[in-house]
């Protein structure tokens, strides 16, 4: 079957970037490494010794990245729906987010641990119909401000990747009303043309 036009310029577009030959040169997982990276040189978002939770790991790059920065003492709980080739310093759940069962695996792999930073780079597979694809994306992110209510230590910090649309300014007040200070940030990594944010929700209160 020949390739589509829109799948054909989608894989040149991803073999001709920069980031990709950049990840595959240092001997990163992922392109996506330098948006986490960006984001913790501008902001210091993890310290040695710190407890990590990595939503939408695959393939490894963030959860690659933190391990680096956390150190031997630190730990990062890393969950996907895809699997993830395992590493030192990372324990990982393979499992669906949205399902009661993978939720609670998390919770238990974590056995009560005060967490430091809950991040996540999930989006669901998009279809190209916002009134499809936003309603989705809001869900994967009302689950991680879920999460990070349960696990989260007071003054740890929330990174989520978002779409804005429907559902968004409802919940920047909602980040606002729980944390210090909530920031966005679009990293030089993230493609000029996708809708992505990133929302970093500093200083839980309780």
């Amino acid at each position: 079957m020949a390739r589509s036009k829109s799948s054909s310029s989608w894989l040149k577009e991803h073999f001709d970037d920069y980031y990709v030959a950049k990840a595959k040169q240092d001997g990163w997982r992922s392109r996506a490494i330098y948006k986490l990276q960006e984001i913790d040189e501008k902001d210091a978002l993890f310290k040695q010794g710190m407890c990590v939770v990595d939503l939408g790991a695959a393939p490894g790059g963030w959860s690659q990245w933190t391990t680096h920065k956390v150190g031997g003492k630190g730990e990062v709980f890393a969950l996907d729906i895809l699997p993830v080739e395992p590493f030192a310093g990372v324990t990982f759940i393979q499992g669906d987010f949205r399902e009661d069962e993978v939720y609670q695996k998390l919770l238990d792999a974590l056995q009560g641990r005060d967490v430091d930073v809950v991040m996540s780079d999930m989006a669901p597979n998009m279809s190209g119909n916002k009134g499809v694809d936003i309603p989705r994306a809001m869900y994967l992110v009302e689950l991680c401000v879920e999460l990070a209510d349960q696990v989260l230590k007071k003054n740890g910090d929330l990174l989520m990747k978002v779409f804005q649309g429907e559902g968004y300014n409802e919940l920047i007040n909602d980040l606002r009303g729980k944390y210090s200070k909530v920031i966005t940030r679009k990293p030089k990594a993230s493609r000029p043309r996708s809708k992505e944010i990133y929302l970093l929700a500093r200083g839980k209160k309780s």
